[in-house]
């Protein structure tokens, strides 16, 4: 799958949570809610690392922890949308910045 498909399918959840959200709620979440529930998976995805080194017992922790994982990266794919950045060019830019760097290092 291209990230680009990734992307779709990510804000097409999103589109489909907002409805809930007014349904439910009356309003969406804001960046900020997306934020904490973000960092809250984070939290979760830590306790499932460990679990999957051996130092903290999760029932079905792999499954568990893919699962955290595509949370993770659905939070991340939605806010850098809403925030207006290009999250495909930004890693890109980035990833290749550090090789540069990480090479240069290596190379001392």
């Amino acid at each position: 799958m291209k990230f680009s498909d990734l992307q779709k399918s990510a804000l097409h959840l999103n589109d489909l949570y907002e409805q809930l959200e007014i349904k439910r709620w009356g309003r969406v979440w804001s960046t900020e809610e997306l934020a904490l529930g973000f960092v809250g998976d984070v939290g979760d995805l830590a306790k499932l690392i460990q679990a999957h080194s051996g130092v903290r017992d999760i029932d079905d922790c792999k499954a568990k922890l893919g699962h955290e994982l595509s949370d993770c990266l659905w939070s991340i794919i939605v806010l850098a949308n809403k925030c207006g950045i290009d999250l495909q060019a930004e890693f890109a830019r980035n990833t290749e910045e550090l090789v540069v760097h990480v090479s240069g290092e290596l190379g001392k």
